[in-house]
């Protein structure tokens, strides 16, 4: 679909990209031949996805590479401290906020640090991140490039997902307002908004209780019938990253095969769940953030 060298010499910034999307994300580019630096909080997590990315791009010879950091995307100093760190090896050319927590939850469930552990991630981690590169780019006089990764929730409204709605929908209007404030500076702000692409981490919050092989075999309202495939959505963000669309900004893009315009895309049918059923849903969660946290070096 691309020619090989599209990506040569960009160095990309991909948030939580040692797994699911974010990897999918990470291996196209590479692929491509961008040097791309994947962060998140698992160090033992990237690292392990940065050696099966490079062991796969030296045996089909593909020119990329790829390099990892450990961070809590929440803490602003460690942003800092990291963006310095690359900026040592050259700048940046584009950011992907991919990075993101989530679990379904009736509202009335959650407590504060329930909240604040998807809104610190989604919206102010984004922030922070985009603020920290935006303005490098700004003082040095470069063209950037972000992409915002979004969920249907901003049009509908999110039951279930209350703070991943409201924080989501906050990066929305960052995606939207950026576009405009740097667009005369060279800096594009686009954002996708990916349907059923089933993940691990993901469903294992989301979808409790669901094997992933069965999750990806749900139509689940979706006009085509199907889950989406990793390829279709990374090479939507390549398109959005290229060179050669640069009137394109401000734009949230849906792949999710027509699916939140047809009433899907949220969990508005699990309003007749019992308490028993709600209370199993929150002890699967717990043992998933438990598991995650044993892997977490930062």
């Amino acid at each position: 679909m691309f020619k090989d060298d599209l990506l040569a010499g960009k160095r990309i910034l991909i948030t939580g990209g040692g797994t699911g999307l974010g990897k999918a994300m990470t291996e196209r580019y590479v692929e491509l031949g961008a040097h791309v630096i994947i962060c998140g909080r698992r160090k033992n997590v990237l690292d392990d996805t940065a050696e099966e990315i490079t062991q796969k791009m030296q045996r089909t010879n593909k020119p990329g590479s790829i390099s990892t950091y450990a961070i809590d995307i929440r803490n602003p100093e460690a942003i800092e401290d990291m963006v310095n760190t690359i900026w040592a090896d050259g700048p940046l050319h584009g950011l992907v906020n991919n990075a993101a927590g989530n679990f379904i939850s009736r509202t009335e469930d959650l407590s504060p640090g329930g909240f604040n552990a998807i809104t610190d991630i989604v919206m102010r981690g984004a922030f922070y991140l985009t603020d920290a590169i935006g303005k490098r780019w700004l003082n040095e006089g470069l063209k950037g490039n972000i992409i915002n990764i979004l969920v249907s929730w901003i049009w509908t409204g999110g039951p279930f997902v209350v703070p991943s709605a409201m924080a989501k929908s906050g990066v929305a209007a960052m995606t939207k307002s950026l576009a405009v404030e740097w667009g005369n500076r060279g800096i594009r702000v686009n954002a996708i908004v990916p349907g059923n692409f089933p993940t691990q981490g993901a469903s294992a919050r989301l979808l409790p209780g669901q094997d992933l092989d069965s999750i990806k075999t749900m139509s689940m309202g979706i006009p085509m019938g199907r889950a989406g495939e990793m390829p279709e959505l990374a090479n939507l963000a390549v398109f959005l990253m290229a060179d050669g669309v640069d009137y394109l900004t401000g734009e949230i893009i849906a792949i999710d095969g027509g699916q939140w315009l047809a009433g899907g895309g949220t969990f508005a049918q699990l309003s007749n769940m019992s308490d028993e059923q709600w209370t199993m849903i929150r002890q699967q969660i717990k043992s998933a953030n438990e598991k995650d946290k044993a892997d977490r070096s930062v």
